[in-house]
C-alpha cells in the first residue's frame, strides 16, 4: 500500500541518455522572463557545473513542479545531458510534504546529484539542505539561499545586479523617459556560489578549477 500511495504522490521517470557529440540548443526567451524567473536554458550549464564538481556523477536526478510546462523543458534537459553522458531520472512535485519522499526515491533510482528547477517556489531551502545531507546528496539551485542554508552549489541570475538594473529603469522613467522606449535587457550577470562546508561533509573535493571561478565560497 505504501508503495502504490508514493507511485500516485510522485511522478518518477527513469531516462537514459546516450552519449552524442551533439549539443542541446538553447530556446530563445521572451524579454519578461527576466524580471520573473531565470531563463529556462540554465539547467544545461548547471549541469556541466555538477558534472565539474563530481566527474564520477552518472546519474542526476531533476526535482520540478508538477504544475508546471514541462515537455519543452525536459527535452532541452535531454539534450544538455547527452554530450555530457548522464543518465537523467525526473520527479515532478506539487508541495512540500512531497519533498522528502522525493528525495528518498532519487536516492534508490540512483542518482549520484540533484538538480532543482526555478518553479519549485514552495520548498524550504533548510528543509533542503536537511534532506540533502540525510541522504547523502549534492544539490544543485537557481538561488543562492539554498546555499546559504547549507545546499552545495547555486548558479543562476545575480538578483542584487538585476534589482540595480531595474532600479535605474524606473530612474530613467522618473526622468521622463518613456517605459515603451527602454530596451528590455536580458539577465547577463549570473553567479556561482559554492558551500565548501557542505562538500567537506558530503565527503566532496571540489575542483579547484571550479572553485577559482566561484563568486562566493561559503567555509
Amino acid at each position: 500500500m505504501r508503495g502504490a500511495l508514493l507511485s500516485r504522490r510522485l511522478s518518477l521517470r527513469r531516462r537514459k541518455s546516450r552519449p552524442s557529440a551533439g549539443s542541446g540548443h538553447r530556446a530563445r526567451t521572451h524579454p519578461r522572463e527576466c524580471h520573473r524567473r531565470p531563463r529556462p536554458d540554465h539547467p544545461a550549464k548547471q549541469l556541466e557545473l555538477l558534472r565539474e564538481a563530481l566527474p564520477s556523477l552518472s546519474r542526476v536526478g531533476v526535482l520540478a513542479n508538477a504544475n508546471s510546462p514541462s515537455t519543452e523543458e525536459t527535452a532541452r534537459l535531454e539534450a544538455a545531458t547527452r554530450p555530457l553522458h548522464l543518465a537523467l531520472t525526473e520527479s515532478r512535485i506539487n508541495r512540500s510534504e512531497q519533498l522528502a519522499p522525493a528525495f528518498a526515491a532519487m536516492k534508490q533510482a540512483g542518482v549520484g546529484a540533484l538538480l532543482f528547477r526555478y518553479d519549485l517556489w514552495f520548498i524550504d531551502p533548510k528543509q533542503v539542505a536537511a534532506l540533502a545531507r540525510q541522504h547523502r546528496l549534492p544539490t544543485m539551485h537557481n538561488l543562492r539561499q539554498f546555499v546559504e542554508a547549507g545546499a552545495l552549489v547555486s548558479y543562476g541570475v545575480d538578483f542584487a545586479y538585476l534589482h540595480r538594473r531595474v532600479a535605474n529603469y524606473v530612474d530613467k522613467v522618473l526622468k521622463g523617459a518613456k517605459a515603451a522606449d527602454l530596451p528590455v535587457e536580458q539577465p547577463t550577470k549570473f553567479e556561482l556560489v559554492i558551500n565548501l562546508k557542505t562538500a567537506k561533509a558530503l565527503g566532496l573535493t571540489i575542483p579547484q578549477s571550479l572553485l577559482q571561478r566561484a563568486d562566493e565560497i561559503i567555509q
